[in-house]
């Protein structure tokens, strides 16, 4: 599995929008015009919401606060998102999360940001297996007998890449739930632009820009009844 590009910013773009739309940084005063996962699941009326950690309040749209780093919030650099009072209402800390898995009121599409410790980038990686261990059980019985987690970081330590369209070095990527595929690996290079695909093929949403291209393979084979 491969990165689209460095530095992170534009991995989140790819991963949720199908192309890093030119951005080439981790500006915060960039935005991005253009349509989104978002925009597929509000037009299939599919419920989602994005779980940030450390963002002080919904739609929070600053550069920073705490551990939080606007960067790894791609939904807050959408417009469409932002201008948007409903749709942006939907990008929440991640505190959040415990009360929706215990009020059963999970959305059907969920994104989770750590925040700079617990992923990784500012503390140690056991601090961010402990982060995990916490995270991960708890939603996994919650998503229930046909849930999904994936799991991918948003860039490698290389300019390494496949598939015509990253180059944004090795990654590893993790995908559990019932419903993936129980002991599968996938030799086949895949990237950023692959798991979204993937996404959007699970969902039954038309798939965008690079997440279409016929150079992106698909994670099906990890997925459970490929």
């Amino acid at each position: 599995m491969y990165a689209a590009t460095h530095p992170s910013l534009p991995n989140y773009l790819a991963l949720t929008g199908g192309s890093t739309f030119g951005i080439a940084s981790d500006c915060t005063t960039c935005s991005v015009g253009a349509t989104s996962i978002v925009d597929q699941l509000e037009a299939a009326h599919i419920s989602w919401k994005a779980y940030m950690e450390d963002l002080p309040h919904p739609c929070f749209t600053g550069p920073s606060a705490g551990e939080y780093a606007k960067k790894h919030d791609p939904f807050v650099y959408y417009t469409r998102v932002v201008d948007n009072p409903r749709w942006c209402a939907n990008v929440v800390p991640l505190t959040q999360l415990s009360t929706d898995e215990h009020g059963r009121q999970l959305p059907r599409f969920i994104w989770i940001t750590p925040n700079l410790c617990h992923d990784m980038h500012d503390c140690a990686v056991a601090t961010g297996d402990h982060f995990l261990s916490a995270l991960v059980p708890p939603l996994l019985r919650a998503i229930g007998p046909h849930g999904l987690l994936f799991i991918t970081w948003d860039e490698g330590t290389s300019d390494a890449g496949c598939c015509q369209l990253a180059s944004g070095g090795h990654v590893a990527t993790i995908v559990a739930g019932a419903g993936a595929r129980p002991g599968a690996r996938l030799t086949t290079p895949t990237d950023h632009y692959s798991l979204l695909q993937t996404i959007e093929n699970v969902l039954g949403l038309r798939r965008l820009r690079g997440a279409a291209c016929g150079c992106t393979k698909s994670l099906g084979p990890l997925l459970a009844g490929s």
